[in-house]
């Protein structure tokens, strides 16, 4: 799959204010069913995904013509009138997929309250609000899926779409391919179930060897955690590979845009 080159600008979304009639008062469970929850709107206008959306309303700080939003569950046909922040909310426009490679050293959030670096430390300062999908750990680096939908996002870590990583890991230690075999079957590692790992013993050099692994799951630090079952110590750890889309040559901190057929394609493959 090819992507187009790195754009040097990204330009930011327009906001439109157009107000409308505001709806009944009262709780918006109560009103008719028409339109799609606020924060299914919201998340797919990249705002912040639904659970933080939640949030956000909770703390107050989304509104509908200058009311507060008490509900989550508030049904609307669009966005307008909406605001974040007091800021007006563009409605959502399609969908963006760009591959990033993360260094290692940079948490995958947008800010951490103890000063470390995250992954917005290194995106460029223009470049439109984009999520990541899933996370990669503090000290594992490579492809990053990062979106501008927050509902394409939702679908790409729903465990059901059996979305492949793969990853290849550094170690120290002794293990054989006959051993990492066992993988394919699953495995049981302090009570914590781990699904069907195609592993592979690229190559060796005394007791330290490069192993290749795809997993759908994603678990929690999965891979290091089953490379220490077998007693196995991971002294780096590189994601190259989400679905179709592949780190391929992309530097360190880079970020490229995915080519919207290639998108389009592979949406229409998903659950």
């Amino acid at each position: 799959m090819t992507d187009e080159k790195p754009r040097k600008t990204y330009s930011a979304k327009p906001t439109r204010g157009a107000v409308q009639k505001s709806p009944e008062k009262g709780d918006p469970r109560d009103q008719p069913r028409e339109g799609q929850r606020i924060a299914k709107l919201l998340a797919r206008a990249g705002v912040a995904s639904r659970r933080e959306i939640e949030r956000m309303i909770e703390a107050g700080r989304i509104s509908l013509h200058g009311t507060p939003v008490e509900h989550p569950s508030l049904l609307l046909k669009n966005l307008t009138g909406i605001t974040v922040d007091d800021k007006p909310v563009a409605e959502p426009s399609p969908a963006k997929l760009f591959r990033f490679h993360k260094p290692n050293g940079y948490l995958t959030a947008e800010r951490d309250f103890s000063g470390k670096k995250t992954i917005y430390d290194v995106l460029p300062d223009d470049l439109e609000r984009v999520m990541p999908i899933g996370r990669l750990d503090l000290n594992t680096e490579g492809l990053l899926l990062m979106t501008t939908d927050g509902e394409f996002k939702r679908e790409m870590e729903l465990p059901k779409n059996g979305i492949e990583r793969t990853y290849r890991a550094r170690t120290f230690g002794d293990i054989t391919q006959n051993q990492l075999e066992e993988l394919y079957r699953g495995i049981t590692v302090e009570g914590m179930h781990y699904g069907p790992i195609t592993a592979n013993l690229e190559r060796s050099t005394g007791r330290n060897q490069w192993i290749e692994m795809t997993l759908t799951e994603g678990k929690n630090r999965e891979v290091r955690k089953v490379l220490e079952h077998f007693g196995l110590k991971t002294s780096r750890l590189i994601r190259t590979q989400y679905g179709p889309f592949v780190l391929g040559d992309l530097a360190k901190g880079e970020i490229e845009v995915v080519r919207q057929h290639d998108l389009v394609k592979f949406r229409k493959t998903l659950k």
